[in-house]
């Protein structure tokens, strides 16, 4: 009892290592982050794909409404695992930072700044009492000097640059598909496939285009681009990864269009 009693202090104090080393109250954000729903970053050899699990979880909730790809820049992605709240107050901290960078030095943010930025604005909640930590983690994808570059940010505060990461639920299997299949010299359109294919690892039914969301930054122009539910139909048919009711609606509509 006295040892639980001692575990329970640890855990109400944000500022306060444990005598083994630990903060409790960032792992029970990464807990969080663990409990959101999956995305995806791919850095591909001419751009970067960022792919999401919506989790819609009625037919009567707007999917445009489910928001977990965002654009930060134009040449910069943010996708998120974890509470959609705090993931919107960093896509603002990172807007703002974006846009101060544009105005003060009159070019584009490096994403690995931005992405340092973020982390440091993290790290500050791991040390102040009466917060705590944010319940998010985020995947930063963009073009930095012509190269595509991919982080990822944790509830601690601490960036990593990968080449291909899941975040979210079902992280461990989905990542295993990527160590797997992923090569270094992947064109964007075939990452976009990999990403996806790693999704419907934890999807066994089958993926709907409004259940998922992908965007894009290709590294020749530059930009982000998210992509619209029939170009992700596409990609889910070029790699039989569509649930089978959206089949039978995509066989439907092919019959219209052929009349």
């Amino acid at each position: 009892m006295q040892g639980q009693a001692q575990q329970q202090a640890y855990d109400r104090g944000i500022t306060i290592f444990s005598p083994d080393g630990r903060l409790y109250q960032v792992e029970y954000a990464r807990e969080a982050v663990k409990r959101g729903s999956a995305s995806i970053g791919v850095r591909a050899k001419d751009g970067v794909v960022l792919v999401v699990d919506k989790r819609i979880r009625s037919p009567l909730m707007e999917e445009t409404s489910v928001e977990k790809i965002h654009k930060a820049d134009n040449h910069i992605g943010i996708a998120s695992a974890g509470h959609v709240a705090d993931a919107r107050q960093l896509i603002d901290f990172a807007r703002r930072d974006s846009q101060v960078n544009r105005v003060r030095y009159d070019e584009p943010i490096g994403v690995e700044s931005l992405t340092k930025d973020i982390t440091d604005h993290i790290q500050q909640y791991t040390q102040v009492g009466g917060a705590r930590p944010f319940g998010v983690a985020l995947l930063i994808g963009g073009i930095e000097d012509g190269e595509p570059r991919l982080y990822e940010t944790d509830p601690s505060g601490t960036p990593n640059e990968w080449k291909a990461l899941a975040i979210g639920s079902g992280r461990d299997d989905i990542q295993q598909h990527l160590e797997d299949e992923y090569s270094e010299d992947v064109a964007l359109e075939d990452a976009v496939g990999l990403a996806l294919a790693g999704l419907g690892e934890v999807h066994e039914d089958g993926l709907t285009p409004e259940g998922i969301g992908v965007a894009t930054v290709d590294a020749e122009s530059g930009s982000f681009i998210e992509l619209t539910n029939d170009e992700i139909e596409e990609y889910l048919v070029e790699n039989d990864l569509l649930a089978e009711d959206d089949e039978g609606d995509a066989d439907a509509d092919a019959d219209e269009q052929s009349e």
